[in-house]
């Protein structure tokens, strides 16, 4: 048995006075990637410097304004890719690019060597502030890991008097989520007062979720504290980092916004230590499914998620929101069918407003096509075959139709798996198009007879093969179709009877085709079938169309 009792719970905030279950979000937050550092630590193979240029190169065009570029003290290959950013002119005047280092003097004099001829640079600074690592891991307290901090802004300042560039100082209480708020507000307050930020030259405070902990609401009520309780709040821009160890990064993310958090940090995709940070394009994709401009150019999914795995090698899973191959796709028949619906409901809107069941953005607005919206297996119903046939090749089938060709294609799928569209089309054009055989029409004369009493009917003389040898018919009814069935009775020997018939345009244009759709009935045997034609003429389409049920009803695929 699991030995939960060997855990202890973490506690919640006494916050009643907590407002940000009320709130919606309204905008975007100000974006920070931090793929080039806390996500390229993470990678069983880091990236080498024309790699992290490349991802570079992406978030820029993103319209990241502010990337994370690395720990430029503590890594030689970091610190190299900062220098060929600069040196190569490779940062845009409205990019901010932000560097990490912990409070000591030697790390910060290095990082000061990194960023020289940058315009503008955030000096991210941290030190672990947790109750627990506090204990067992510097064996120090709250006043001394306060004065770490504090010394470090100290350092930032003394080393900034020589730079050329802006500096903007950014400081994150470390494992501020296993952090006392109390000492978490004491130690942001300590380095704020040393800094002295201005409403007109703010400071970043940073909250990281370094471990996720507990729940997002949690989280949100720690945040919502924080901001309610900054001296000078209005000095500040309130930032948060998360990780995803209980799987809820997202949602903590979103209910920090909610409690007053201005700027996110994360990666496109989530990658990151354990879990994974915040994945920035999952909630700019909700933001955008709402109606909420995210502020960031994500309608290229598939660019994006090219470039993040050849730079980081890792795949993206295909389940992944958003960016993986089957979000997009239906296997289930009844998604299926409501996916087919909605589309055709969303054809006749004139507001401009998407709504499709299953599908809460339009694939194609971030670049993915409509192909792998429904996808066929043996899960699959009727609905999605239809979906397939009307939305690649333009055929509409009849309602009725839509289970007898879905059952040839679900016996193909429990044999052999998923059926991509070009071997349903291929299917469909063997047992429908293509049935010819024995009996096969080759050409037809169709007229009018006057009858007595100045009556018309419709004579068809039709010449067709019969198991290759031509022979010819002459059939008299009401319509060419009649005529056609009549005399198919009297020559086969049949008794048939149309039961439906439909037809419908394929294509525009002087080349435009017709498909018809024929539900013949054998008589004696009360069997059904449909038949399909297509020619440029509809009466041709329709009689082929009753040659096709016709052999399909009576006579075994060869």
């Amino acid at each position: 048995m699991l030995n939960y009792k060997k855990y202890k719970r973490v506690p919640v905030v006494d916050f009643p006075e907590r407002q940000w279950p009320g709130r919606q979000i309204e905008k975007a937050p100000i974006w920070c990637s931090v793929d080039l550092r806390d996500g390229n630590q993470a990678l069983i193979e880091p990236m080498v410097v024309e790699e992290k240029m490349e991802m570079f190169r992406l978030l820029v065009k993103m319209g990241f304004k502010e990337i994370e570029i690395g720990f430029p003290a503590a890594s030689q290959i970091e610190f190299d890719f900062l220098r060929q950013l600069v040196e190569r002119r490779m940062i845009p005047d409205d990019v901010t690019v932000q560097v990490l280092t912990q409070c000591r003097e030697h790390l910060i004099r290095r990082t000061f060597e990194a960023i020289q001829g940058v315009k503008k640079a955030i000096v991210h600074i941290y030190n672990s502030t947790s109750t627990l690592q506090r204990e067992v891991v510097f064996h120090k307290d709250r006043d001394e890991i306060k004065e770490i901090a504090v010394e470090g802004v100290k350092l930032v300042k003394k080393y900034m008097q020589a730079h050329e560039g802006e500096i903007i100082l950014e400081y994150s209480p470390e494992s501020f989520t296993g952090t006392e708020l109390d000492f978490a507000l004491d130690i942001c307050t300590a380095v704020q007062e040393e800094w002295q930020p201005t409403p007109e030259n703010k400071m970043i405070i940073n909250l990281p979720a370094t471990v996720e902990m507990t729940t997002p609401n949690v989280y949100a009520d720690q945040i919502e504290w924080m901001n309610n309780h900054f001296k000078d709040r209005d000095s500040i821009i309130l930032s948060i980092h998360l990780h995803n160890d209980r799987g809820t990064g997202i949602a903590a993310t979103e209910l920090a916004l909610l409690a007053g958090a201005e700027r996110v940090e994360g990666t496109l995709l989530g990658n990151g230590e354990r879990t994974g940070n915040v994945d920035i394009l999952n909630i700019a994709y909700n933001m955008f499914s709402q109606g909420i401009n995210p502020e960031l150019e994500i309608e290229n999914i598939r660019e994006i998620v090219d470039t993040c795995e050849r730079c980081t090698k890792m795949p993206v899973n295909p389940r992944h929101p958003y960016a993986g191959k089957l979000v997009f796709t239906a296997f289930s028949g009844s998604h299926q069918d409501a996916i087919s619906k909605g589309m055709q409901a969303l054809s006749k809107r004139t507001d401009g407003i998407w709504e499709v069941p299953y599908l809460p953005i339009d694939p194609s607005d971030i670049g993915r096509e409509y192909e792998p919206v429904v996808r066929i297996n043996s899960q699959s119903g009727k609905g999605g075959v239809a979906f397939v046939m009307d939305t690649f090749y333009g055929f509409k089938l009849p309602k009725g139709m839509h289970k007898e060709f879905a059952d040839i294609i679900q016996k193909i799928a429990e044999a052999q798996g998923e059926v991509d569209p070009e071997q349903i089309f291929a299917e469909f054009q063997k047992n429908y198009i293509e049935r010819k055989e024995p009996v096969h029409f080759r050409k037809c004369q169709i007229t009018d007879r006057e009858l007595d009493e100045g009556e018309f009917a419709t004579v068809a003389d039709v010449i067709y093969t019969d198991h290759g040898e031509e022979k010819r018919f002459e059939g008299v009814g009401n319509g060419p179709i009649d005529a056609i069935q009549r005399g198919l009775e009297d020559t086969l020997g049949v008794e048939i009877r149309v039961l439906d018939y439909t037809e419908h345009a394929l294509r525009s244009g002087s080349g435009a085709q017709a498909a018809s759709y024929i539900h013949l009935l054998d008589v004696k045997s009360g069997r059904t079938t449909y038949g399909v034609g297509i020619s440029s003429n509809i009466t041709r389409a329709s009689i082929r169309g009753i040659f096709s049920a016709v052999n399909r009803l009576f006579y075994k695929e060869n």
